[in-house]
């Protein structure tokens, strides 16, 4: 029981720690590209997706070999000691934040297309900055979309096992997470210790999906044209 804790702790971590960054990356790359089309914007959001359509297995090879220590990336960091971020919690942050970017970023994206451009000729008027607009109006207006991308990128990562198993391995109590202990139980004929294991993870995603449905019924609203 004391993997078991582990697992779940370094799970916690890792998935709090990805939505907090994903929230900070994901909110000025979902506000430019909400701002009108373009095919600049479609290439971005295009190779923003496509973690939702790449096989995890092939992520986690690119991400592998981006992150080992013959990567051009790694050796601008050799100087410090460090030759690879392989096989660390660092990596699977990093690994984590790309497999999981498009549920942060979709979610503030529709939220800000949904506004309209009402509230934002509105505070034109009032002679309120761009900077002072996107604070004091888009974001908190947007707040559906920020609770949505951090239940759904939170869900994600905790679910995550072929990126994390590609790049983190299975270090207990360092990248050893709670889908991976699952897969270790099984392989052991540890079936009770799964059948738990995978039951409370079946009860968070339900609640999760549960939460999505009463955050989009009591934060629902109508577009401002």
């Amino acid at each position: 029981m004391a993997d078991v804790g582990g697992a779940i702790w370094v799970t916690v971590c890792l998935a709090t720690i990805t939505t907090l960054c994903l929230l900070i990356i994901a909110t000025p790359l979902a506000w430019w590209l909400s701002r009108g089309r373009s095919l600049v914007k479609d290439i971005i959001t295009a190779i923003v997706a496509l973690p939702i359509v790449l096989p995890p297995t092939v992520l986690g090879f690119y991400l592998l070999v981006a992150m080992g220590p013959q990567s051009p990336l790694m050796t601008l960091l050799h100087p410090f000691g460090i030759r690879t971020l392989n096989f660390s919690f660092v990596g699977l942050v990093i690994g984590s934040i790309v497999y999981s970017l498009p549920f942060a970023v979709q979610p503030i994206r529709n939220a800000f297309e949904h506004l309209g451009r009402r509230p934002f000729d509105v505070a034109a008027t009032l002679r309120a900055s761009p900077l002072d607009t996107f604070f004091s109006v888009a974001l908190p207006m947007a707040r559906k979309g920020f609770l949505t991308a951090a239940l759904l990128v939170f869900a994600h990562t905790v679910g995550e096992f072929g990126v994390v198993l590609m790049i983190g391995g299975a270090i207990p109590g360092k990248t050893e997470v709670v889908s991976i202990r699952i897969w270790q139980m099984v392989e052991q004929l540890d079936w009770p210790n799964a059948h738990r294991l995978a039951g409370g993870l079946m009860v968070f995603a339900f609640t999760v999906l549960l939460s999505l449905l009463i955050i989009d019924r009591r934060l629902g609203n109508p577009r401002h044209d």
